[in-house]
């Protein structure tokens, strides 16, 4: 009874955290954001790698991870039905050539339930895909010329289906419902004499967004020796088109020079139907990953893992920068990572049952601002602490890194995310020893 409450409570706290700002990079400005989903808190412990695949831990990126057989080690009974949430911490230093700032946000992650059906799984789950969170200011001789402001993002909810097909191979597939907004506003400062006229100009964005999206996994692994087992994943997501039924309005705005508090004197409602804006597509570009690893089961792993999607296919004819040359450009990312068991089988040593976990993943986001490509690095580490019975577990992860640039008045983030994941495992249906 009482892990049902735990569920339930974590379960009511996560959805009410869906309200909450969840970044706040001034990258986020582009786009739908920046990107929230990055896997679980095991993936991003090992560099981002998501080739392997167990029975008691959920893969959120490899659909085929659901489908498997029973367990041998527990009488070829079912495998284990899991629940899984998870938060992050994130604190970043923004720096330009000239200023630098502090600033965090924590967020939930994602929630998720696995269910095996013999070698049949289906799982289903909610996660922040993308998030906006931006307060942005440009300064000229006067003073401020530009104020940007932004917050949103889109939500992600998935029903995943893995079939194992054979012994070595499995086969998955995800069906994904997005959905969210994004808003955003825009003042341009207007200055007589160097000083700051009257009344200003404030332009305000509102975009609703839904749509499918599809992912296919396969999963494939095989022993090379009595030892070694060769894995290795591939997923591809084909081009998806999102609806975005937009609105924008002008307002005419008095600024408090003290208090820099705006009062709206009067709205103008654009007519975005008339410029074929009012509803428009949102382009998500295809993507493929492929990854391959070698390790002893339940004692280490390592393995490498690339994605690649077409990025600069990506468009919102709404969302256009008057301020900054933006293109996009095909993304890239790679990674390496694995983990360590010293001893998964030794009850009388706790430190020896965890899993210990690290990794390293470089990427290209995709997003170039004056023809200068906006990459990314990280260094990852992490613990799997076994908690209860069936091998549930809690997960801690710890990332650094960096994105973007001082280069051409850019900003570099020099980040840190700390991640929490909790997994619980419970069988259904278990064969009664006893009659």
């Amino acid at each position: 009874m009482i892990k049902k409450l735990l569920i339930v409570f974590i379960a009511l706290f996560a959805i009410q955290s869906f309200a909450q700002e969840g970044t706040s990079s001034p990258y986020s400005f582009y786009g739908m954001g920046s990107l929230k989903f990055k896997g679980t808190v095991e993936n991003r412990s090992m560099g981002g790698l998501s080739i392997y695949t167990d029975s008691i831990h959920i893969n959120l990126r490899n659909p085929a991870s659901y489908g498997g057989n029973s367990l041998g080690l527990y009488g070829n009974e079912g495998r284990p039905m899991t629940f899984s949430v998870a938060g992050s911490h994130n604190s970043t230093k923004l720096k330009s050539d000239t200023n630098s700032d502090r600033t965090s946000v924590s967020t939930f992650d994602y929630i998720a339930v696995s269910l095996p059906l013999g070698k049949l799984g289906i799982g289903f789950g909610l996660l922040p895909y993308t998030s906006v969170g931006y307060k942005l200011e440009t300064y000229g001789d006067d003073g401020i010329t530009n104020k940007y402001r932004g917050d949103g993002g889109v939500n992600r909810t998935y029903l995943s289906a893995g079939y194992q097909l054979t012994n070595d191979l499995s086969f998955g597939v995800d069906l994904q419902y997005n959905f969210g907004n994004i808003e955003g506003s825009t003042i341009e400062y207007l200055y007589e004499d160097g000083s700051l006229v009257q009344y200003q100009t404030r332009e305000n964005n509102r975009s609703d967004i839904s749509g499918l999206t599809y992912n296919l996994g396969l999963s494939y692994k095989t022993k090379i020796n009595g030892n070694l087992e060769l894995v290795s994943g591939a997923t591809y997501s084909p081009r998806s088109d999102l609806k975005s039924k937009n609105q924008r309005s002008l307002n005419t705005i008095v600024i408090n020079s003290a208090s820099g508090l705006e009062s709206v004197i009067n709205t103008l409602e654009a007519d975005l139907e008339t410029q074929d804006l009012e509803e428009t597509d949102l382009v998500m570009p295809a993507k493929f990953s492929f990854g391959v690893g070698i390790g002893d089961p339940r004692k280490w792993f390592v393995g490498v893992e690339s994605i690649f999607q077409e990025t600069s296919k990506f468009s919102n004819d709404l969302y256009t920068s008057s301020s900054a040359v933006t293109t996009y450009e095909n993304s890239s990312t790679f990674s390496l990572g694995g983990f360590y068991i010293p001893d998964y089988n030794a009850y009388k040593s706790y430190l020896k049952r965890m899993v210990y976990r690290a990794g390293f993943r470089t990427e290209k986001t995709g997003l170039v601002i004056n023809g200068e490509s906006i990459n990314e690095f990280g260094i990852s580490f992490g613990v799997g602490l076994p908690v209860g019975n069936l091998f549930s577990n809690a997960n801690l992860g710890f990332e650094v890194g960096k994105r973007g640039t001082t280069n051409l008045n850019l900003i570099q983030e020099n980040f840190i995310n700390f991640q929490l994941s909790l997994s619980l495992n419970d069988r259904w249906f278990q064969k009664s020893k006893y009659d």
